[in-house]
C-alpha cells in the first residue's frame, strides 16, 4: 500500500509542472483572443516560453500574426522568439503574414531575419496567391527567389496568373520572372491565365515572351498519310491546344 502511495505521489509531482505549464499557456491563449496584450506580456515576464506551440504547432509568433497583434509581435522579437518555426501545415509566421497581406508584420519579420526562401510554398507564393502586390515587391527586393517552385513546380507567376492578380503579375514581370517555365503538368503561367479566362494577364504574358507548355498532337488521316493534304481546321477546332 505504501509503495502505491509513493508511486502516486511521484507521478503527481511529475505532472504538476506540465499541468501548470498548460494552465499558463491557456491563460496566454485567452489573453490573445481577448486582445489583452498587457496580460500576454505579463505572462511572458512570468517566464512563459516564447517558443511555446499549440497542438497545431503554431508558435506565439504565429498567433501574434494571426491575431494581428503588432505589439505582442514586437515583444516576442525582443525576446528572440524563433523566426522560422513551422506549424503542422508547414507555415511560418512570415508565410502567414504574406498570405494575409499584413505589410507591417512582413517587414518586421524580414528585418528581424525571417527566411524569405524555403522549400515548398514561399512567402512570395503566398503573397501572389492572394494578390498582395506590395508585399510581393518587398519580398523580391529583400532576396526572395522570384522563380522559386512549389512542390508541384508552380512559380509565383503561375499562381498569380491563375488567380487573376494582374498587379502581382506586373510586379513579377518587372522583376524579370520567367514566363516560359512550366510546372510538373506542363502548364505555364500563360496556360493558367487562359484556363482561368484572365485574358488581360494572358496578353501581358505573351508580350513578355510567355507561351503555352501544352503539346499539340495531330493525327493524320489515311488520306493525308498517302500524300493528300488535309483540309485546314476551321472554327473553334483551330484554337484547341489541349
Amino acid at each position: 500500500m505504501r509503495k502505491i502511495l509513493v508511486a502516486t505521489a511521484f507521478a503527481t509531482a511529475l505532472l504538476l509542472p506540465t499541468l501548470a505549464t498548460a494552465g499558463v499557456y491557456e491563460d496566454m491563449l485567452s489573453a490573445l483572443r481577448a486582445g489583452d496584450t498587457p496580460a500576454a506580456i505579463a505572462l511572458l515576464d512570468r517566464g512563459v516560453d516564447v517558443n511555446t506551440v499549440d497542438r497545431s504547432g503554431n508558435s506565439l509568433l504565429m498567433l501574434a500574426v494571426r491575431e494581428n497583434n503588432a505589439e505582442l509581435l514586437e515583444q516576442l522579437l525582443l525576446r528572440r522568439a524563433r523566426l522560422n518555426s513551422r506549424n503542422r501545415d508547414g507555415d511560418t509566421a512570415l508565410r502567414m503574414a504574406a498570405f494575409n497581406g499584413q505589410d507591417v508584420f512582413v517587414k518586421r519579420l524580414v528585418e528581424a531575419g525571417a527566411a524569405v526562401n524555403m522549400y515548398g510554398w514561399t512567402p512570395l507564393a503566398y503573397a501572389a496567391f492572394n494578390g498582395h502586390a506590395t508585399i510581393a515587391d518587398y519580398l523580391i527586393r529583400h532576396g526572395a527567389e522570384i522563380d522559386a517552385r512549389s512542390e508541384n513546380g508552380s512559380t509565383a507567376l503561375m499562381i498569380a496568373a491563375r488567380n487573376g492578380h494582374k498587379a502581382v503579375v506586373e510586379v513579377l514581370l518587372q522583376h524579370k520572372a520567367d514566363p516560359t517555365l512550366s510546372n510538373e503538368n506542363g502548364l505555364t503561367a500563360l496556360d493558367w491565365a487562359q484556363k482561368s479566362a484572365n485574358t488581360d494577364i494572358a496578353t501581358l504574358l505573351r508580350a513578355a515572351g510567355g507561351g503555352s507548355g501544352q503539346k499539340v498532337t495531330i493525327e493524320l488521316a489515311p488520306a493525308a498519310a498517302a500524300g493528300i493534304a488535309p483540309a485546314a481546321p476551321s472554327g473553334a477546332a483551330a484554337g484547341v491546344h489541349e
